[in-house]
């Protein structure tokens, strides 16, 4: 029997007319038995690439996947579209697992999804023998890399998986891998063919501030957004996370904890709860995210500096899946850079992957304080470029900026005068000329650098000390009680006689704020078409709750979108919006367009 054609399957079974950048350049050379690399973009695509290629192949398409949540939400949606699909994994009854291997030899399965640690059983490998392959995927394959951000040691063993079958295609995909991390992943899966679809998410726009009052912050930010949405907001302790969530339910919100100090069905139900009802707000450690294909996370916040640009990057990356508008906010301040370089320095890495650490936690503190466009840095550092882009805080309110020799001297000079053995808020106090008994019994009232720096105010100094810190000329010693040290390039920077530009920090975009609260979930939609796309999605809601199934499993928002616009009157109208298969239109079709009917009648 002929295999259908990739383009049939995209129309037919996933509802849309046409492929997305490379995606069909990337399923051909898969169908045709060619291995590579697949780097793309969060919500651009990656999954059709593998998906299509094992359906239009004869065998089983088996996908690596690091989440036990990721797999069971990718087999929920694949069933939904009437795709044999399937997942092994622990959470699985002896009686679950025995139908999945009958359907596996009877070859029943287009694709079976499978965690790494599988891959170390040997009788696994062993009836894996006894079927036929379509293909082997690796997704959120940066985890195989040590260079990577996230990397897991049992992802070490696909490569063995790639050796025992080196005919099977092998696709490797990820939207976060820069330049060293692409390279170790293609040498250990002895990959040459490589697919770079850029790192752009134009549909997020970026906000990073400075950390002053951060609950005040947080909450002046969610009152920006409608109350009927879901996103994310991250924090770097467990005890913050429960703190947050607490102040959050108090204001009215319908916020839930997660991070790995919960009990594992308190985490179930609150992932669970995120995945299948509008509003929720997750507040989480970074335990919670990589297994989320929530497509309609219309913000992600960020509480604490993440560890490096590439965890803020796939962190950022959860919101606006649908690539409708969503914000990826941020504050920050010093003493989340101290603590990250803390964890760092005491940590038991080798010497080589500290200094790697400390790198790219320097690159994440040049994007909070850059004065350029945020999305040319990000991008930047993958490796990939655009022009200014109008959708990011830097864009929409350009920062201004000052000569910060001067002052740069003045408190470099300041810790070497105190001998290296003061904080910054002493430091800034002697700087200020500020009359304190402590710095009168230290004798700092007669050094040459007290009361040097009255020219400017508390919040300017931290914000100074802030961007030198970023700038690596002073190091906070956050096992020694914060002690500010001078590092060996504050050393040159006072001894070359270098200057340095500093950004001032800016007011609160409370003007983008306001549009973006304009923009709802920038559906762009008439006052009457949103009114349609609120009953589409209040119907959405009751079918996914019958079946136990998250909304976004049975249509996207983008779908809804395009429904509410187009308002199709017919099954044959319907199968024209993109997202509508042909499973799906046979088994939803008729009740939302009955919804469409009603509206138009009434």
């Amino acid at each position: 029997m002929d295999q259908p054609s990739p383009l049939s399957l995209l129309q037919t079974v996933f509802g849309y007319e046409t492929f997305r950048q490379q995606q069909e350049d990337i399923i051909t050379h898969v169908v045709g038995g060619e291995s590579c690399f697949v780097l793309m973009p969060t919500g651009s695509g990656k999954s059709l690439c593998y998906q299509i290629p094992a359906m239009c192949r004869s065998g089983v398409g088996i996908v690596i996947s690091p989440l036990i949540a990721l797999m069971e939400d990718q087999v929920s949606s694949m069933r939904q579209l009437g795709v044999r699909a399937a997942t092994l994994n622990s959470s699985l009854s002896p009686d679950d697992i025995r139908a999945v291997y009958r359907d596996l030899y009877d070859g029943k399965l287009d694709l079976l999804y499978l965690s790494p640690e599988r891959l170390q059983l040997p009788d696994f490998l062993e009836r894996l023998d006894q079927i036929p392959l379509s293909l082997i995927a690796i997704d959120e394959a940066h985890c195989i890399s040590q260079w990577g951000h996230d990397f897991r040691p049992e992802y070490r063993q696909i490569s063995g998986l790639r050796k025992r079958y080196p005919d099977i295609p092998c696709i490797a995909l990820t939207a976060t891998a820069d330049e060293p991390t692409r390279r170790d992943i293609m040498a250990q899966l002895g990959l040459e063919k490589i697919f770079l679809s850029g790192f752009d998410r134009p549909n997020i726009r970026y906000e990073v501030g400075v950390k002053d009052a951060p609950k005040t912050q947080l909450l002046k930010f969610l009152k920006s957004r409608d109350k009927d949405e879901s996103g994310i907001i991250y924090c770097l302790s467990k005890k913050k996370v429960d703190a947050t969530a607490e102040m959050l339910r108090a204001e009215g919100y319908e916020a839930l904890p997660y991070h790995a100090g919960l009990d594992t069905s308190v985490r179930s139900l609150h992932q669970s709860r995120f995945l299948k009802e509008e509003g929720i707000i997750i507040v989480a450690t970074i335990a919670f995210g990589m297994g989320i294909n929530k497509p309609n996370v219309r913000f992600v916040a960020h509480l604490d500096l993440p560890k490096n640009i590439e965890a803020y990057y796939q962190e950022t990356g959860r919101g606006g899946r649908d690539g409708l508008p969503s914000v990826a906010w941020m504050v920050y301040g010093m003493q989340d850079v101290a603590q990250l370089r803390s964890m760092i320095d005491s940590s038991d890495s080798p010497e080589h992957q500290k200094l790697l650490e400390i790198r790219k936690l320097n690159s994440l503190l040049g994007f909070c304080e850059t004065v350029r466009c945020r999305r040319q840095v990000l991008l930047q550092y993958f490796g990939d470029g655009c022009g200014p882009c109008g959708n990011c805080d830097t864009c929409l309110a350009p920062p201004q900026t000052m000569d910060g020799t001067v002052a740069a001297q003045k408190i470099l000079s300041c810790i070497a005068r105190t001998k290296e053995n003061f904080g910054s808020v002493y430091i800034i106090d002697v700087l200020m000329g500020k009359d304190d008994e402590r710095i009168k019994r230290n004798g700092h009232d007669q050094i040459s650098t007290f009361g040097i720096g009255k020219e400017h105010n508390l919040k300017e100094w931290q914000s100074i000390v802030r961007q030198l810190v970023s700038h690596d000329l002073i190091h906070v010693d956050m096992e020694h009680h914060g002690i500010v040290r001078i590092t060996n390039e504050g050393v040159r920077f006072l001894k070359e006689k270098k200057e340095i530009q500093l950004r001032i920090d800016p007011r609160p975009l409370e003007s983008s704020r306001r549009a973006l609260r304009a923009q709802g979930a920038g559906t762009d939609l008439s006052e009457a078409d949103q009114t349609l796309y609120k009953k589409l999605k209040a119907l959405r809601l009751i079918i996914a709750k019958d079946q136990n199934l998250p909304p976004y499993v049975i249509f996207h928002d983008r779908t809804l979108v395009e429904m509410a616009v187009f308002k199709p009157k017919t099954l044959e109208d319907m199968s024209h919006i993109n997202g509508v298969g042909q499973s799906k239109l046979s088994r939803y079709g008729q009740s939302f367009l009955s919804v469409m009917n009603a509206h138009a009648s009434a």
